[in-house]
């Protein structure tokens, strides 16, 4: 049952940007040394494990939460987020945590660019700016022209756009759909088609290295439970512009630990990609009022 209490909802949301941000740490680390599919094939096996347990758990069990009038949609989201998990995982490795995180931050503005053609919603002119702002962020980022392109700074742009379809679809199945039974979906349709891959790329981990991919599973089935525990607590409205901290968190850890740089091209630009998604954050909620 949702309550209203904003003040728990930004403190969990901030909490759930935190574990995220560490899970993605964890995740750079392990597929800097092992293949990314099957770091991520171990990860939804514990991700799958998880909404097993939280499923049987509620009203009705398993069966109750599975029960859907459109499967087609739920597996393919479930598959859209197991391949975008798995291109942002490949975009650290490739350009680090800050700017692969600056450059997904426009995800947001994407799903406001699609709600359209998607859900048949109506973007306005003022939204449409915000986005056109939200661009020249990216461009700012990338700089191309002004240094040598590099193909790969386009690999979270395109993990951004699969997000943003993820979410879109995400709103479409809750017209008929319980979260909890979207959420089900997600972790068996992602641990299954995962798994049709994965074993072809296992290589032999250390029992160091599994502890990390232990931390990494719990990280992840954790900072799906805070979310979970967030929307519960607040409308998604007042605490959706505090999951930019995720940024702020991962540019923290990126320079701390993996001892990136953050050059204020890069700074300038995720600044203006993050107001221009604020602002488009606060016009739907005035849209919905």
């Amino acid at each position: 049952m949702q309550s209203n209490d904003a003040k728990r909802g930004i403190s969990l949301m901030v909490a759930t940007t935190f574990v995220f941000a560490a899970q993605d740490g964890i995740s750079q680390y392990l597929a800097s040394e092992y293949n990314v599919i099957m770091i991520v094939m171990v990860r939804y096996w514990f991700f799958a494990a998880f909404v097993i347990a939280l499923s049987a758990s509620g009203p009705g069990g398993i069966r109750a939460t599975a029960r859907t009038t459109q499967p087609v949609l739920q597996i393919f989201r479930g598959l859209l987020l197991v391949a975008e998990i798995c291109v942002m995982i490949l975009a650290f490795t490739l350009l680090g945590l800050i700017e692969s995180h600056a450059v997904f931050a426009m995800y947001p503005l994407l799903i406001a660019a699609l709600s359209g053609p998607v859900l048949g919603e109506k973007v306005g002119w003022r939204r449409w700016v915000a986005i056109g702002f939200g661009f020249v962020g990216v461009l700012i980022i990338l700089r191309p022209g002004l240094r040598v392109f590099a193909p790969e700074a386009l690999v979270p742009l395109i993990a951004a756009l699969m997000f943003a379809l993820y979410g879109l679809l995400t709103r479409r199945a809750a017209r008929d759909d319980t979260a909890a039974t979207s959420f089900f979906w997600t972790g068996i349709a992602g641990a299954v088609a995962i798994t049709c891959v994965g074993p072809f790329f296992w290589e032999p981990m250390s029992g160091g290295d599994w502890m990390w991919m232990a931390l990494l599973c719990v990280t992840g089935a954790g900072g799906h439970w805070l979310l979970i525990k967030t929307y519960e607590a607040a409308e998604a409205g007042t605490v959706q512009p505090f999951a930019y901290f995720q940024l702020v968190f991962a540019t923290g850890l990126g320079i701390a630990v993996f001892r990136e740089t953050l050059d204020p091209w890069t700074a300038g630009g995720a600044a203006l990609i993050v107001s221009a998604g604020i602002y488009t954050l606060f016009r739907e909620r005035l849209r919905k009022r």
